[in-house]
């Protein structure tokens, strides 16, 4: 093989925690040493990030070394949330990590608390963020994403898989409630009348009769699907709109959002459930796949970037998603994360034209570029 991870947990936040992930992930791609190392950690380990990064570097031989740190993490074998944890993949053979210098293909983004803008428009990037909200806090707050063996800093890490042929697929995991409506007065990040009505009148009236009692109890679970701006309400087209999150119900009946949105813009609402979420995953994978046969790639190994909203905590004790990339390609390779912001690409055709997104769960699967004839 020349992909293989390994997860690695323990009591107690040990770097030799990573060691072992990368010793085992070496040893399962039965390589010496790799040309390149995705590294995730737990956040128990940021105060000592780089003391990791380069006895990883020593132990693979390999300078090449990029990831970051993540609320959770997993491979194919399990997940690991709440406790020290290192997840690791070797790449070796025609894979390896390398600069950004193919616009053309993906680039693997990962980031702090914040997602840089110039990832917007820079190329076609997948990854996610982790946030600021660390389990223990490190001395160096800047500790938090890596590439080619150092700390990455604010600029976060961009890296590209050279040799490997990605596509990436995005799972909402959202059921929509009704039809959209227009957003007919707002103030800053409050809508004061939706449809016609106060907006929380308007969301308890769509909302299943489990959820209308105590409704500030499942604000994480409600979205709001908001149109492009000048642009036709579409209730079929996520691609159409973009998610923003619901933060406070109020007393006076409005609602406020994580965005301003502006009078004159058309709303969805939608809510995530774990049995229409996981129906999505699925349909996402799925999909994924067909794409994948259709162009002849044979997957080597996923990456996937999961909202920690999407966790097991949300599935009631198993990740769902997870369980979904693992049953639709037994024994594939997978390394992942579960992370507050996600990153992709608005579309399948989209050049460079990329979106963050919150429980959502994106999906890269790597297959070999084709071998070309030097003529």
């Amino acid at each position: 093989m020349t992909l293989a991870s390994a997860l690695v947990s323990g009591n107690d936040p040990d770097p030799r925690l990573a060691e072992d992930a990368v010793d085992e992930a070496l040893a399962k791609s039965g390589l010496q040493h790799a040309n390149g190392v995705l590294l995730f950690l737990t956040p128990e380990f940021a105060h000592n990030a780089q003391e990791i990064l380069t006895a990883v570097a020593r132990r693979t031989q390999c300078l090449q070394v990029a990831g970051g740190i993540a609320s959770g993490v997993f491979t194919e074998s399990g997940w690991a949330l709440d406790r020290p944890a290192a997840a690791a993949m070797i790449l070796g053979g025609r894979f390896s990590l390398g600069h950004p210098d193919h616009p053309e293909d993906p680039i693997l983004s990962y980031a702090g608390s914040t997602i840089p803008a110039l990832w917007a428009n820079s190329g076609r990037r997948f990854g996610g963020a982790f946030g600021s909200t660390f389990a223990v806090r490190p001395t160096n707050a800047n500790a938090v994403a890596w590439q080619h063996t150092r700390l990455a800093g604010e600029a976060g890490c961009s890296v590209q898989l050279h040799g490997a042929d990605i596509a990436v697929a995005v799972s909402h995991g959202w059921k929509r409630l009704g039809k959209p409506q227009t957003v007919e007065e707002s103030h800053g990040y409050d809508i004061h009348r939706l449809g016609g009505m106060p907006p929380l009148k308007n969301l308890l009236a769509l909302l299943p009769t489990a959820f209308r009692n105590e409704p500030e109890r499942h604000l994480h679970q409600i979205i709001a699907l908001v149109s492009e701006e000048n642009s036709q309400p579409d209730d079929t087209n996520d691609e159409a709109c973009c998610p923003v999150a619901l933060i406070s119900a109020n007393a006076d009946q409005t609602l406020t959002l994580a965005e301003r949105i502006a009078p004159g813009r058309h709303l969805t609402w939608a809510i995530r459930l774990p049995e229409t979420a996981e129906a999505d995953m699925r349909q996402s994978i799925d999909r994924l796949a067909t794409r994948r046969q259709e162009a002849g790639r044979t997957p080597s190994a996923a990456l996937v970037f999961s909202c920690i909203g999407r966790s097991p905590f949300f599935y009631g004790g198993e990740d769902r998603d997870l369980k979904a990339v693992t049953e639709r390609f037994p024994g594939l390779p997978v390394i992942g994360v579960y992370g507050t912001a996600q990153i992709a690409p608005r579309s399948a055709h989209s050049d460079a034209d990329n979106r963050q997104f919150q429980n959502t769960v994106v999906t890269a699967l790597v297959s070999p570029q084709p071998e070309t004839e030097n003529v």
